[in-house]
């Protein structure tokens, strides 16, 4: 099983402490714990929007700080829990993180399929800034999956949405992710979702790994 990430005595203010963690690559990959644990911290650190204060952090075998930062979040993108919306319609909000990243704009059928995906069924002129939370949850999803990153890092993504959308939604984002060989790493409100998609679980508590299921250190 090849490593994506290896982490080693990793210290981050009072928040996080991790000695060791090795995260598998192309697998799903759920991270749970209480309120307060760490998870969003943590997942903050494996594309340097936040640095360690002590410990070593390895990205598919190289020290995280001597990746260009930039290069390494395009190849590593995360979607917080509280999505940002642009002002303008939904085919703008999820084009622009292609612009963001200096890709060109797809066309609005490449657009539909993504919105497909996040099982969103609105228009593509409809106005994004209208939408309610979950949908806005959605809309986020998809200009995520449509920049096509190795790595997704996913925070609560589905924390808005009703138990039926929200099986519906991580069942296709799933499946995106092993039909085209990414990784993902997800942090999940709901033991039953890490228990149903889960390849691997990190369970966290106070900051630290506390236990690993299917996840070989």
């Amino acid at each position: 099983m090849t490593s994506l990430y290896e982490l080693k005595d990793i210290t981050y203010k009072n928040i996080l402490n991790i000695d060791n963690l090795i995260i598998p690559e192309n697998k799903v990959i759920c991270i749970v714990g209480e309120s307060g644990s760490g998870k969003t911290t943590l997942i903050k650190h494996l594309n340097n929007l936040i640095s360690c204060d002590a410990g070593t952090i390895y990205y598919k075998g190289q020290n995280i700080d001597e990746i260009n930062p930039i290069k390494l979040r395009r190849e590593v993108v995360m979607l917080p829990q509280v999505p940002v919306i642009f002002p303008g319609s939904i085919g703008n909000n999820i084009n622009i993180g292609l612009t963001f990243s200096g890709n060109k704009p797809v066309d609005d059928s490449r657009l539909q399929e993504v919105l497909n995906i996040v099982h969103l069924q609105k228009g593509l002129s409809d106005d994004a800034g209208k939408l309610s939370g979950g949908e806005k949850q959605r809309v986020a999803l998809a200009r995520v999956l449509l920049m096509h990153p190795d790595v997704l890092l996913l925070d609560e993504p589905s924390s808005a949405l009703d138990e039926e959308t929200e099986h519906l939604v991580i069942d296709s984002v799933v499946k995106y992710v092993r039909d085209n060989n990414k990784s993902l790493i997800m942090v999940t409100h709901t033991k039953k979702i890490a228990r149903e998609y889960g390849e691997g679980i990190i369970i966290m508590d106070k900051g630290r790994v506390i236990g690993k299921e299917g996840i070989v250190n």
